[in-house]
């Protein structure tokens, strides 16, 4: 009896075990989104992004002749879309920034109509995040005014880090909006596909280290080098036991409680 008594325990010892370790390895899997700008237009990388495998976040400039085929496309290939709200930075050309764009001289009402106009022109659009911006994200009346509309769609924001004195997570948790800001950027207008693998690698790094983690590349003059630079690293991620998922899966919100459905909506 005793010895059966003693099998019984070290059996259920080992359950118990082993049910512990299985539960700490899955905690153990970071996380990465991968944001695409750009997307709107006809211009490199956009196709090849579509007929890749990679769970990227698509941001699609708004009123752009490509915007809203692109942005049913992505639905329909199940990827998350947002949408790349152009707000004015503190240099460059007004040409970068596209049609309607958010600037320092309109008033709170047509920035507010001009958000929102840009949200019903993107289709399944799920969140926003800024293209340039540096001189609008410091100026908390004109977020301020952007992140209301957002959250009256139920929309997250992104902070794409063009500023170090954005006021993005201040408002957003006053408001109560969910919000994240990008770790790295994985291309420049001069990069090569080997400079994005190196920047991938970072990303990893970080998710390894947080948790967590978003990088931002883009289709345009170098978007064939994205590409190529972001597939050549989606082993690396599995190697490295690094998840590739939508942006919305990392935000800290009700979006949590179903992420898988959140963003196929």
């Amino acid at each position: 009896m005793m010895k059966k008594l003693l099998l019984f325990l070290f059996i259920s010892a080992s359950i118990v075990s082993l049910g512990s370790i299985n539960y700490a390895h899955a905690k153990e899997v970071a996380k990465a989104a991968i944001i695409i700008d750009d997307f709107g237009g006809d211009v490199k990388g956009v196709d090849e992004f579509f007929e890749s495998d990679i769970p990227i976040t698509v941001a699609i400039m708004p009123f752009l002749a490509e915007s809203e085929v692109q942005a049913e496309l992505a639905h329909e290939k199940g990827l998350e879309v947002m949408l790349h709200l152009p707000l004015q930075p503190k240099k460059g050309k007004s040409s970068w920034l596209g049609p309607n764009p958010i600037t320092a001289d309109l008033p709170i009402e047509e920035i507010k109509k001009r958000v929102e106009a840009a949200i019903e022109s993107i289709p399944h659009v799920k969140g926003i995040n800024n293209h340039m911006g540096s001189r609008i994200v410091e100026d908390e009346d004109i977020m301020r005014a952007i992140l209301e509309v957002a959250k009256e769609h139920n929309l997250y924001f992104i902070d794409s880090g063009t500023s170090g004195n954005t006021v993005i997570p201040k408002l957003a948790e006053e408001l109560g909006v969910p919000w994240a800001m990008r770790d790295v950027f994985l291309d420049d207008t001069h990069s090569s596909h080997s400079h994005v693998n190196k920047q991938m690698k970072k990303l990893a790094k970080v998710a390894q280290k947080k948790g967590s983690a978003i990088g931002i590349g883009h289709v345009g003059i170098r978007g064939t080098e994205t590409v190529k630079g972001v597939k050549q690293s989606a082993t690396q991620f599995q190697e490295k036991q690094v998840e590739i998922v939508p942006v919305s899966h990392l935000l800290k919100s009700s979006i949590d409680k179903n992420p898988d459905k959140f963003w196929q909506n």
